[in-house]
């Protein structure tokens, strides 16, 4: 090398070690990637948020408050529909039931929107192995083309039900534990099979909550060196309440509080609209009248279920730790909407729009996040967009709802969202909207009645405001909300 190119040389070397020395002015910074995190999807059936993170003292839930305790707590979290499928498919399409069209648990959306990218999907399309166990959209509505495993295809005894032309067949392999299957006798005045208390052997080995946490744990140990978005779905405590004895035997009976407005039937008080509370429940007390002894003995049997749920998290808690894989894997706990236990006389979910019908439970665990509570007004909906976020994936096309990061952050944040659901009771469609400070219902646009309630003062939803006309300021501006419903 000649004196010419060593000076070339040493020279292309100092500028090399110049720039390789100087950051990137702010303008051409890259930014960091974020962790592609695993994805545990816990979903229990029917649960309302009354748990001991919750504030329900007397009830055991010792995983899911283990889990809370490195979460953030969502204490307003709301459904978009008070029934299953309509629930699920509004969360896992990113979507509001005015937008998909489901309003029951026999439609399939993508009967009319075959096209759409469910939450799992957008996942397996980014490089996820998809994986399911259990109830995750509906029993017998399964999106086997959201899944890389434990998808199934749909059952045309359920997506066709009501269909004239449709001859019912046979379930291949139907599953004894998927309750929703089975249609309720109509005019039946005795306990249906829904409203029975169930008593498992054991630990409850052969239930179908706890065979899906067991299929969970195999997955989870088969993809632990891949990315996976692992869903497990429990069906507890939907009826019939279902647990082993050792968890009825967990409460006193005596000491099963009732509600303030508990009713033997299911009634809409005084100053409410009747079509708030539908005459017949839905899941428990079908055609027959309760007592307060025997209302304590259904609760019980609740609390119960919710206790064989809690164990099942654990289980699949415990295998995320053993296989070395909480530190790099969020986990998010949910309920698919609320529960009546006896409140108005109402002891099902159906066609609530009370707080008590909408209100859900909502835990996010983020490794290195430190445990919140936000009271901020939150949806189901959101988590689509939520976990694209916090996994840094694109953001999902299409889709409604809000990245719920900033507030697992910084839980106070500034949060100027509401929270939207609506029902379908025999034609009438109801909406409803939940601001920080007030939830207001109407049906048929207020043609068929309509509600307001103050929040934290009213939390029980005691007093109909939507009757005094000092009010109706507050109910024009929330009419103004509710025509912001996306259709």
């Amino acid at each position: 090398m000649n004196n010419k190119s060593r000076s070339i040389f040493a020279l292309g070397l100092l500028w090399s070690l110049l720039f390789s020395a100087v950051p990137l002015v702010s303008g051409q910074q890259k930014k960091p990637k974020k962790t592609r995190y695993n994805v545990l999807f816990i979903a229990s059936d029917d649960l309302r948020p009354e748990l001991g993170a919750y504030g329900t003292p007397l009830i055991q839930t010792p995983n899911i408050d283990r889990l809370a305790a490195r979460s953030t707590r969502f204490d307003n979290a709301y459904a978009q529909y008070p029934v299953c499928n309509p629930s699920r498919t509004s969360l896992l399409t990113g979507r509001y039931p005015t937008q998909t069209g489901v309003m029951n648990n026999n439609d399939y959306f993508r009967r009319k929107f075959p096209d759409w990218v469910t939450l799992p999907q957008y996942f397996k399309n980014n490089g996820y192995a998809t994986l399911r166990s259990g109830k995750i959209f509906h029993g017998g509505i399964d999106d086997e083309v959201s899944w890389t495993e434990g998808g199934e295809p749909v059952d045309p005894n359920i997506t066709e039900r009501g269909n004239p032309n449709f001859k019912p067949k046979t379930t291949a392999n139907p599953d004894p534990d998927d309750e929703e299957r089975a249609p309720v006798p109509s005019g039946s005045t005795k306990a249906s099979n829904s409203d029975r208390i169930v008593v498992l052997d054991g630990d409850g080995e052969k239930h179908g909550d706890y065979r899906a946490t067991t299929r969970a744990i195999a997955m989870l140990e088969k993809y632990r060196d891949k990315p996976f978005f692992l869903a497990l779905g429990l069906v507890k405590p939907h009826s019939p309440p279902t647990a082993p004895k050792k968890f009825f035997d967990l409460y006193d009976l005596d000491k099963i509080p009732l509600p303030v407005d508990f009713r033997t039937t299911p009634k809409a008080p005084d100053g409410f609209p009747p079509i708030s509370i539908p005459p017949r429940n839905a899941d428990l007390f079908i055609g027959r009248e309760s007592t307060p002894e025997l209302a304590r003995e259904m609760k019980r049997a609740y609390w119960a279920s919710v206790s064989f749920v809690d164990a099942q998290v654990g289980r699949i808690l415990e295998a995320l730790e053993k296989n070395g894989l909480k530190d790099n894997t969020i986990v998010v706990f949910w309920g698919d909407h609320g529960y009546h236990l006896g409140e108005k006389g109402k002891w099902s979910k159906a066609y609530s729009m009370y707080e008590v019908g909408l209100r859900v439970p909502l835990l996010i665990a983020v490794p290195k996040e430190k445990p919140n509570a936000s009271d901020r007004v939150v949806e189901l909906i959101d988590l689509y967009a939520t976990l694209a976020d916090l996994c840094g994936l694109p953001p999902p096309p299409g889709i409604e709802g809000a990245s719920l990061g900033p507030l697992l952050k910084k839980p106070e944040k500034k949060w100027d969202r509401v929270a939207y659901s609506v029902v379908d009771y025999r034609g009438i469609i109801g909406k409803s909207v939940r601001t920080s400070r007030w939830h207001y219902v109407e049906w048929a646009d207020g043609k068929e009645g309509s509600m307001l309630f103050e929040h934290p003062q009213d939390k029980l939803e005691l007093k109909n405001l939507a009757t005094d006309p000092k009010y109706a300021p507050v109910i024009a501006e929330m009419k103004k909300l509710l025509a912001k419903i996306p259709k």
